[in-house]
């Protein structure tokens, strides 16, 4: 923990200690503001699709993020902060508000009745989250060694942000190669005869293939920040751990661990989020899989959504792919927010 973060840490407790109820009509005001902007925009944006230049709400967020700056005395520069701030955000947010201003509510409950879709956003949520397991349980011992330093960091962190500019497609045909026939494991199989169960290695068209693909792009999101997590931890507390007796594990256990899991979490969510959006490596893998679907207590085949959505894309159009997006859209934003409420001391709100 900073310097900075425990002198604010102490300067919260202090806060809370003295004035409880202050602090509570602070979120309290904060929160009604926050609200009340995000209502504004809200109407303002449906205002510009009723009348049909959508377009308009880009300058209008635009102007309103100025003019907030300016009502809060932010001078020159905050205010070209919060001007050039809202651009990017109206590139970002614009598109997916049309996409689902654009929705027709008939078409997007008739398709989130489909089992066919239920079944592939089950699988988009369960997957992805196999996958991120997976990229925090293997990444956090290597991020926490890249975070201590050793000779040749820089290769193996190089080979771990390699993932991140290597196309999804050849992505897909690395997990082949790597362990599909042929591959370093692609002769594996073992037999358990208690329980009468054969496991064998194949990753074509498998669940197995899937996770590995989806862990094999999300992974250096995971590692990274817990890496940063690990590196913001101060040495000095792990050494003042270490000279009361306790051993290497014991410090992570007590000191390390405790201080840097936000930043584990964190990786974990957007390892999650990497997996849930993998469209090309997914495709080529495991582009339709066999798995349990506990909603009906028994194997279901599925697509993962974004090869769905493709493909009812190409089959269905714009509008029946568009309804699929728009509930995958609201699925992981309600992940997201769950995620993010449980992981700030402060409930995250607002």
């Amino acid at each position: 923990m900073s310097t900075d973060t425990e002198a604010g840490s102490e300067a919260r407790t202090s806060r809370g200690a003295t004035a409880p109820a202050a602090g509570l009509r602070d979120r309290l005001g904060t929160g009604t503001a926050i609200l009340a902007v995000v209502s504004v925009q809200l109407v303002a944006f449906a205002a510009a699709v009723a009348v049909g230049y959508p377009g308009a709400y880009a300058g209008f967020a635009v102007l309103s993020a100025a003019a907030l700056a300016v009502a809060r005395d932010r001078g020159t520069f905050g205010v070209l902060a919060a001007t050039l701030g809202t651009v990017l955000l109206v590139a970002l947010g614009l598109p997916l508000l049309m996409m689902v201003a654009r929705q027709n509510p008939a078409t997007v409950a008739e398709m989130a009745a489909d089992p066919g879709v239920q079944q592939a956003l089950y699988l988009s949520v369960y997957a992805p989250l196999l996958a991120a397991i997976a990229s925090v349980a293997l990444g956090v011992p290597l991020a926490l060694v890249l975070a201590r330093g050793f000779p040749g960091q820089a290769l193996v962190e190089s080979l771990v942000d390699l993932p991140l500019v290597v196309p999804h497609s050849v992505a897909g045909l690395a997990i082949l190669f790597g362990f599909g026939k042929g591959g370093a494991f692609g002769g594996v199989q073992f037999t358990i005869p208690v329980i009468d169960f054969t496991f064998k290695f194949t990753v074509l068209q498998t669940m197995l293939g899937m996770v590995l693909a989806m862990t094999f792009v999300s992974a250096p999101f995971a590692v990274n920040a817990a890496r940063e997590a690990f590196e913001s931890v101060p040495t000095r507390v792990e050494w003042a751990a270490r000279t009361l007796g306790a051993n290497r594990f014991e410090t992570f256990r007590r000191v390390t661990a405790p201080l840097a899991w936000r930043g584990v979490l964190t990786g974990g969510v957007l390892a999650w989020a990497r997996a849930v959006s993998e469209f090309g490596a997914v495709a080529i893998v495991a582009y339709s899989v066999d798995f349990f679907y506990l909603p009906e207590g028994e194997t279901a085949s599925a697509q993962h959504a974004p090869v769905f959505i493709y493909n009812t894309y190409l089959s269905s159009g714009l509008e029946q792919s568009g309804a699929v997006a728009v509930l995958l859209l609201a699925l992981s934003a309600v992940i997201f927010l769950l995620v993010r409420t449980v992981a700030y001391d402060d409930g995250g709100w607002p």
